[in-house]
């Protein structure tokens, strides 16, 4: 009489227990030829293997966020570079008590470090957009809180300091979860504490990233921030633009930032835009406010 058999039972063997039992038996994992392909960093570092580490790139988040129930997410741009009020107002007091040489012909006299006070100083003045970012990530996960994982809205942001840390800490001290897709950069240390450790995903390509941002979006709120926050604004409002995207709510956050930084009329009247496109993207100046079109877009 024969055995009955699962019917999920694999039929192929898993790779990663061919490893494991070659580990357990003692065999190294040597170089070149008689390594395991996948196993084999060196190849598969190889610029002849790019187009693989792209799939393998856009396809372990994915996986990852599908096991956790990850579906819908308010992506939340904004600067590295900002701090938390009490962290911006220390540094103005360190800069301001701060001493450094001047030119020898000067007399060697020393005074304060101006340089540093102006840089904390404009810290100290955009510390409100770190605050209110993690404002807004608190209303996020506090809209989640309880709903079941289809009905949920995820913050999702680089990964990083600044306003990114801010979304993350606001849902994080909401008991929420949320989602960091950072890049690696020379300059760029690991994922902010509050990023979901199993939800913290790290990128070599800044286009498979930006892909993932937009693949489970349901809103873009872009605080004020530098080059990068622009990359990826622009990046969103082409793809709703052009329809490559479905349209999704886009909030410029700080209207005195955006406005000072883009004359969008001036876009309009050049011909370059249409007066249409204007309507791709709301203004705000309040986390609520910004969290109050996202709701009234969905009607939620």
């Amino acid at each position: 009489m024969s055995s009955t058999r699962n019917i999920h039972d694999r039929r192929l063997a898993d790779a990663w227990a061919t490893l494991q039992a070659h580990a357990d038996a003692g065999l190294p994992l040597d170089p070149e030829a008689n390594r395991l392909a996948f196993a084999d960093p060196e190849f598969l570092l190889r610029r002849e293997t790019r187009g693989i580490r792209i799939q393998l790139e856009l396809l372990k988040p994915d996986l990852e966020q599908q096991a956790h129930g990850i579906e819908n997410t308010i992506v939340v741009f904004g600067s590295a570079r900002f701090r938390d009020q009490a962290s911006a107002e220390a540094l103005v007091k360190k800069a301001e008590t701060a001493v450094q040489p001047v030119a020898p012909d000067a007399g060697g006299e020393t005074g304060p470090a101006p340089v540093d006070a102006r840089r904390a100083k404009a810290l100290a003045r955009n510390a409100h957009y770190y605050e209110k970012a993690r404002a807004f990530g608190r209303l996020v996960a506090e809209y989640s809180a309880g709903k079941e994982p289809r009905d949920m809205l995820f913050v999702c942001t680089g990964g990083g300091p600044g306003i990114m840390e801010a979304a993350n800490r606001g849902a994080h001290e909401a008991d929420g979860v949320s989602v960091g897709l950072s890049i690696a950069l020379p300059m760029e240390e690991a994922a902010n504490p509050y990023v979901t450790p199993a939800l913290s995903f790290k990128f070599h390509y800044f286009a498979l990233r930006k892909m993932h941002f937009m693949m489970r979006a349901k809103a873009l709120v872009a605080f004020p921030g530098g080059f990068g926050t622009l990359d990826e604004l622009f990046e969103v409002i082409t793809l709703v633009q052009t329809k490559k995207a479905r349209a999704v709510p886009i909030v410029l956050f700080g209207s005195d930032y955006w406005k000072r930084l883009i004359n969008f009329e001036m876009l309009v009247d050049e011909g370059v835009i249409s007066p249409a496109d204007l309507d791709l993207f709301q203004f705000a100046d309040d986390p609520q406010a910004a969290w109050d079109i996202i709701r009234n877009f969905y009607r939620l």
